[in-house]
């Protein structure tokens, strides 16, 4: 065989072997940016012994991520696409790492918060780059859809493994360690970004940024998180939630007619207008108000009832991991090219719903092996099935110059959805446990807290079947902007 000949049969092979290493770090970034809105969670506690700061602070280490991260995601996906994903993608690593060790080393509150802020303005330009990337790595095929899976497992087990890692390192080191971290994530995935990662320099948006747009956008997405954040701590009669909330409509709305009327908008409508990218969309949103009432009231149950350790906790999450793992890589990219994206999204939410159903039968018992293990298999199964459709949907068909703003679509919807799900079911929950202290001559502190974890559960049932029946109306058989090779991927 003659060296030519050699090169032309090994070409294809190295590609290849590129693009799977390329995959581990993009998801390494992905791993970082979504355990960051958890991995904090268990080392409050200690982090609020150590600087001595107040409970309204402690809301803010949390919120102060969450609130940049969603505020900005649209900037930062707009911006991916001008300069270029792989270098939004490395700029954002290195600012996330800055703002860890900030954050790691921080004397005081204010310090903490600070970097907390500067970890959701890069997370917000790196978790759209990092996408992109996926969605330019893996055009099509196959191997399109077993990529997009290792990624929606991820997206959807982030948060536990974040409560997994957030309890190892607060109980075997320090809570400084839940930040200090991110910096030996983020050089690792510089390397990978600068060795293995390439882009496209021909489908970059080189249009002048849209100004009006992103204030439009920034600020109310910041004022619609804002207000579901202070929903969850003063209240949904609070002043300060109503006005956040009419400030955050009022500005989204005159954003969508902005958009509808500018030569160059933040967001072409055109990325949302369509079916089946409109129907992840607000499917996965749905999903994830849901997948984070789990994380939230099984940690309370599991910690506060059950009196598991931050570590025990972690590892009983795993059960849920590993199924969401299976849902997405497995069984996910299996059946996706042979039944219809439409019908496994909506038959994956159904199986978690009835997962979810089943959490609500959850008592001051140790309930772990008869209820939550069970119902942690099934959801993960369900939920990461249809989760992995959903992400494939979302960017599949967009023009190239629009694959950074509809991959910030993807965390947008998943962070709004996030924060509405955290705010609703803490005030379901509140009011269930209030009901039964109030009903009872005698109550038990303990199951008052658990009616309340109950109630919860049966009302993100129901958000999983509203995910489910979005799915079921709005995705159709074929998408007027949808390639046939894309067709063929997403399994129509």
């Amino acid at each position: 065989m003659t060296d030519t000949a050699t090169a032309l049969t090994v070409a294809p092979a190295t590609r290849l072997r590129a693009r799977w290493v390329a995959l581990v770090f993009i998801s390494i970034a992905q791993l970082m940016v979504v355990f960051d809105a958890s991995i904090m969670n268990i080392a409050l506690p200690q982090a609020q012994s150590d600087l001595g700061f107040d409970d309204a602070a402690r809301a803010w280490v949390i919120t102060a991520y969450s609130l940049a991260f969603g505020a900005l995601l649209l900037l930062g996906g707009r911006v991916s696409d001008h300069i270029g994903r792989r270098k939004a993608f490395i700029i954002g690593l290195i600012g996330f790492g800055i703002a860890s060790a900030l954050g790691g080393l921080a004397p005081n509150i204010e310090m903490l918060v600070t970097a907390r802020v500067l970890q959701g303005v890069f997370a917000a330009l790196l978790a759209p780059a990092a996408l992109s990337l996926l969605s330019l790595t893996f055009p099509s095929g196959k191997e399109r859809a077993t990529a997009f899976g290792v990624f929606s497992a991820i997206a959807g087990a982030g948060g536990a493994i974040g409560l997994l890692l957030g309890g190892v390192l607060t109980e075997y080191a320090t809570w400084r360690w839940t930040l200090l971290v991110n910096v030996a994530f983020a050089a690792a995935a510089i390397f990978g970004a600068i060795v293995y990662i390439r882009d496209s320099t021909n489908d970059r948006n080189h249009d002048r940024l849209d100004v009006i747009g992103t204030i439009l956008a920034s600020v109310g997405l910041a004022a619609v998180v804002f207000g579901f954040s202070s929903a969850e701590t003063d209240g949904w009669a609070a002043t300060v939630t109503l006005a956040s909330f009419a400030v955050g409509i009022v500005l989204l709305i005159a954003f969508v007619i902005v958009e509808a009327r500018v030569a160059n908008p933040l967001l072409p409508l055109r990325v949302v207008t369509d079916r089946n990218r409109g129907g992840a969309y607000l499917s996965s949103a749905l999903a994830m108000a849901a997948n984070f009432t789990q994380f939230l009231f099984l940690t309370y149950y599991m910690q506060n009832i059950l009196g598991f350790s931050p570590l025990l906790t972690g590892v009983a999450f795993l059960p849920l991991v590993i199924c969401l793992i299976i849902g997405t890589t497995q069984l996910g990219t299996r059946l996706i090219a042979r039944v219809p994206a439409r019908w496994l999204m909506t038959g994956g939410y159904l199986v978690g719903a009835a997962g979810m159903l089943w959490l609500s039968r959850i008592t001051v018992a140790n309930d772990y092996l008869s209820v939550v293990l069970p119902a942690s298999i099934v959801m993960g199964l369900g939920i990461g099935t249809a989760f992995m459709c959903s992400m494939v949907l979302a960017t599949t068909g967009v023009a190239g110059k629009d694959t950074g703003v509809a991959s910030a679509l993807v965390n947008t919807s998943q962070q709004v959805g996030g924060a509405v799900g955290t705010a609703l079911m803490s005030t379901i929950a509140a009011g269930a446990t209030a009901a039964f202290l109030t009903a009872n001559t005698d109550p038990s502190t303990a199951e008052a807290s658990v009616t309340g974890y109950a109630t919860a559960f049966v009302w993100a049932t129901g958000l999983l079947v509203l995910a489910a029946i979005v799915a079921g109306v709005m995705v159709r058989s074929r998408g007027t902007q949808t390639t046939d090779a894309d067709l063929r991927v997403v399994g129509h």
